[in-house]
């Protein structure tokens, strides 16, 4: 038991903190990476808050990893429902304004990207799941395995840019740094804290509560 508790302390952290990237990225004010276009897109044509678009995206999401038969965890269920929960409370705190000059929009995007790389090493690391838009893609890389993740990433990221641009979300200097700054980031980022993510298990939803039935039976 105190083995989960300490994962998933660790895991809340990273969530916190990937909310706390995400509100430097859109408030950097020099493009939106592409998720987040497409959240505020959808934002602008509903009324619906930022965070509320990004649960209900990521329920979308995960109920077509769970057709595709995709392995879920606790912490892709947090990942689901926490970030929008913690963006939209970060965003209406308005502890960040939104940068009116290029360079400190510049220079607040990659610190977002940054927060976002360590935020990913704490969600990630303990094993209890991705998030439903990186098990989404492992999940179509596994149905289409002659295609190359990156064409696959690069598919979903761009047809929810090209939607996020069309509803009127604002695309620039930001969307490159993060569609391409953020793989060399997060690379240098985790060689930094020496993780290797293709080294971690992730363990299922099912035998995490497998798991707990156990520990409450002994206790």
């Amino acid at each position: 038991m105190e083995n989960y508790i300490k994962r998933t302390a660790k895991v809340m952290f990273g969530l916190v903190l990937y909310s706390v990237g995400l509100l430097f990225s859109i408030n950097a004010n020099i493009g939106l990476a592409p998720w987040d276009a497409f959240g505020i897109g959808v934002s602008n044509l509903t009324g619906i808050s930022y965070g509320n678009v990004s649960i209900l995206t990521g329920i979308i999401i995960l109920f077509s990893v769970v057709l595709l038969k995709e392995k879920i965890g606790i912490g892709t269920v947090l990942n689901t429902v926490l970030i929008g929960i913690f963006v939209d409370i970060l965003l209406s705190l308005n502890i960040l304004p939104k940068m009116t000059n290029f360079f400190a929009g510049l220079l607040v995007m990659v610190i977002g990207q940054v927060i976002v790389s360590f935020a990913s090493y704490f969600y990630i690391s303990p094993g209890m799941g991705c998030g439903p838009r990186d098990t989404l893609m492992v999940a179509l890389g596994k149905r289409f395995p002659t295609v190359p993740i990156g064409a696959i990433r690069g598919l979903i990221e761009g047809t929810v840019l090209i939607i996020g641009f069309l509803l009127g979300a604002k695309v620039g200097i930001g969307t490159v740094i993060a569609v391409f700054g953020i793989s060399f980031i997060m690379q240098t980022t985790f060689k930094y804290l020496k993780f290797d993510i293709k080294a971690v298990v992730h363990e299922s939803l099912f035998d995490s509560l497998k798991n707990f039935k156990v520990i409450f039976a002994k206790s």
